[in-house]
C-alpha cells in the first residue's frame, strides 16, 4: 500500500485527506487507481500533476517504480512564465 500525499489544492477532490492509500507499483498505476478511487482527480490528472517519489520529481513517464515505503507526493503542475 503506498501513501499519497496530496498537494492541498487536491484534498477538496478526496473528501478533504490529506493523504490517500492505493495499490500500486509504478506511477501510471498510482495515477489510475487514485481516478478509480476518486473520480473528481481525473481532470486535474489529465491538466497535468507532478509525482515526488522520496523528493524526487518524476519526469520520466508512467512506469517509473514506486517502493513500498516510498514518500509519495501528488501536485498540480506548476506553470511560470
Amino acid at each position: 500500500m503506498i501513501e499519497v500525499h496530496l498537494w492541498s489544492s487536491l484534498r477538496s477532490l478526496t473528501g478533504g485527506q490529506q493523504v490517500v492509500e492505493v495499490e500500486a507499483a509504478t506511477t501510471g498505476e498510482l495515477l489510475k487507481e487514485l481516478v478509480r478511487l476518486h473520480p473528481g482527480l481525473q481532470a486535474p490528472i489529465d491538466a497535468g500533476v507532478s509525482v515526488a517519489v522520496d523528493g524526487r520529481i518524476i519526469a520520466t513517464g508512467l512506469s517509473e517504480p514506486i517502493p513500498e515505503d516510498a514518500e509519495v507526493y501528488l501536485m498540480q503542475r506548476l506553470r511560470g512564465g
